[in-house]
């Protein structure tokens, strides 16, 4: 197969096909309980230096006790898959645990505007990136997924994106035309948050799963969260919604209302408020190591941050934003 052009950035994170399938042939499979904590699955599943990749989209049913702890722990070295990666970046950015990024959309909070922290970095160089479009790299995980080093596409095509990637354009050797090779991407460690789970990781997601499907095959390590442990005989009720299967899990931890402040689809709204102090904090450097000592570096766990930015009280209003906007008032 002919190659006829090549991004200019350097491949990041790019594991042989075969090496992977030996990987995943060997991982442990067995029915066993997969409970721990956030900071025991932090601590015992992501090292300085890996690459993780972060499920949801945006702000919507990402991992936020996980990857606050991830900052606690100060991690370093990180490498990260921005495939929209909105809060989730800027938490990273903020606690300055990766140095560089697979990205497709990232700095923008949507119709909130920008972390000018998080641009900074960008533009600085303190996080190195190569760039990729949102279906590039879900087509990288599925060839993770699938086990081949790379799955053709039109996609990115005669673009800048193309240009600032790491892609490849070849000759398709049925029919002489031009496509783009997307190379498969295996993060070290996904982390997911989901709807409900069994305590072996048989996992269920309601609303759109973006690329989780993917993603949850392709990494090397997966940790989830959950809104709630359920028994297994509920899961086995529906099975046909559970998207990820017990044996690609390492990880179960129970964290109800662990997106917050982002959205968790048909549960609760997320906290605009609280994402705009964010971004306001953002603004003046003594205030943001403030505004981060307050709200990750000095609070025990998850649970203690979102008490004190309006607990039990700003939940049942955001569940009953949620509600509202789900029946279309």
């Amino acid at each position: 197969m002919q190659e006829l052009k090549s991004g200019t950035r350097e491949l990041m994170q790019f594991y042989d096909c075969d090496e992977m399938r030996d990987y995943f042939r060997k991982k442990d499979k067995s029915l066993r309980s997969k409970l721990t904590t956030v900071s025991d699955a932090v601590k015992n599943l992501i090292s300085d230096g890996e690459y993780i990749a972060v499920g949801g989209f945006g702000g919507v049913r990402i991992p936020t006790a996980v990857l606050h702890e991830i900052v606690r722990q100060r991690k370093k070295n990180l490498g990260l898959s921005g495939h929209t990666a909105t809060h989730d970046f800027q938490i990273l950015v903020a606690g300055e645990c990766i140095n560089r990024c697979d990205i497709a959309y990232i700095i923008g909070l949507e119709a909130r505007g920008l972390s000018s922290n998080a641009r900074k970095a960008v533009e600085t160089g303190k996080v190195k990136v190569v760039e990729w479009t949102n279906a590039a790299l879900a087509w990288r995980y599925k060839a993770a997924a699938m086990g081949v080093p790379f799955l053709p596409a039109r996609n990115m095509m005669g673009t800048d994106v193309f240009r600032y990637s790491a892609a490849k354009e070849i000759e398709c050797p049925f029919t002489g035309k031009k496509l783009v090779a997307y190379p498969a991407l295996h993060p070290d460690v996904g982390i997911i948050h989901v709807h409900r789970s069994d305590i072996y990781g048989n996992c269920q997601i309601d609303g759109i799963q973006i690329a989780d499907y993917e993603m949850a095959r392709a990494a090397k390590k997966l940790i989830i969260t959950t809104e709630q442990i359920v028994p297994t005989e509920s899961i086995r009720n529906d099975p046909t919604r559970t998207i990820i299967p017990y044996y690609l899990v390492d990880a179960v931890i129970e964290v109800p209302f662990g997106s917050y402040p982002g959205n968790m689809p048909y549960m609760y709204y997320s906290d605009e408020e609280h994402l705009k102090e964010w971004l306001e904090a953002e603004k003046d450097p003594q205030r943001f190591k403030e505004f981060l000592d307050k709200n990750i570096y000095n609070v025990k766990d998850f649970y203690e941050y979102v008490e004190i930015n309006g607990g039990l009280k700003k939940l049942h209003k955001l569940m009953q934003i949620e509600k509202l906007t789900k029946e279309g008032r």
